[in-house]
C-alpha cells in the first residue's frame, strides 16, 4: 500500500493523490485503505514513519568534515533522485498536516542520530564543548535544501563540499556554542 503512494505521489503529485487512487493502483478495495488510514495524511504519515523506523547510521569517517561531506553527499542524493521522492514528500508536508507532524518527527529523529557526528568531534578535539549538534547540523544541510528544493537551482555537486566547509570552519569558531536560555529569555523581555 505504502508502495502505491510513494509511485502515485512521484508520478502525478499531491493533488492526484486520493484513498481511491491508492486502492486502485495497490490492487485492494477502497473501504480497506479507508479503514486502515480515514485520509491522504495519514497514508503520507505513514509513509514518513516508515522511514524513520529504518536502521540507518551516520557516517563514520574518521573527522568532522568528511562525515559531513559524507552526510551531505547522501542528501544530495536523496533530493536530486528520479523520481523525486523525497522532493514529492517534502512538498506533500505543505499540504497535509498529519504529513508534516510525521516530517518534523523524522527530521527530529535524523537530527538525533546525527548528534553523534559532533559528540566524536567533540571527543577528537576537533570542535569545542559545548557544540550544539542540532544547529551545526541544520547549517552544514540547510545549503542542500534551499538551493534544490526551495530555489529549485540546477544540480550542482559543488554544494555538498561547501555546505560541509562552511559547517566546520563556523563549529571550530564557537558559531554553535549551545544556547544559554536564561540569558536569552531576558534579552526577549527587556
Amino acid at each position: 500500500m505504502l508502495d502505491a503512494v510513494r509511485a502515485h505521489l512521484v508520478e502525478y503529485g499531491y493533488d492526484a493523490l486520493g484513498i481511491d487512487a491508492v486502492a486502485e493502483r495497490s490492487g485492494v478495495h477502497r473501504t480497506t485503505v479507508y479503514r486502515r488510514w480515514r485520509d491522504v495524511g495519514g497514508l503520507l504519515a505513514d509513509v514518513l514513519a516508515e522511514a524513520t523506523g529504518d536502521d540507518w547510521a551516520p557516517p563514520d569517517t574518521g573527522s568532522l568534515e568528511g562525515d559531513l561531506l559524507a552526510l551531505n553527499a547522501e542528501v544530495y542524493t536523496a533530493l536530486t533522485a528520479e523520481p523525486p521522492l523525497t522532493r514529492a514528500l517534502i512538498a506533500a508536508s505543505f499540504r497535509s498536516a498529519p504529513a508534516a507532524d510525521a516530517l518534523a518527527s523524522f527530521w527530529a529523529d535524523r537530527y538525533d542520530r546525527c548528534a553523534l557526528l559532533v559528540h566524536r568531534a567533540v571527543l577528537r578535539g576537533e570542535l569545542p564543548a559545548g557544540c550544539d549538534p542540532r544547529r551545526l547540523l541544520v547549517a552544514a544541510t540547510a545549503p542542500l535544501y534551499h538551493e534544490l528544493v526551495l530555489l529549485r537551482s540546477a544540480p550542482d555537486a559543488r554544494v555538498v563540499a561547501e555546505a560541509a566547509r562552511s559547517a566546520v570552519l563556523a563549529a571550530r569558531a564557537g558559531a554553535f556554542a549551545e544556547r544559554d536560555e536564561s540569558a536569552e529569555a531576558s534579552v526577549g523581555s527587556g
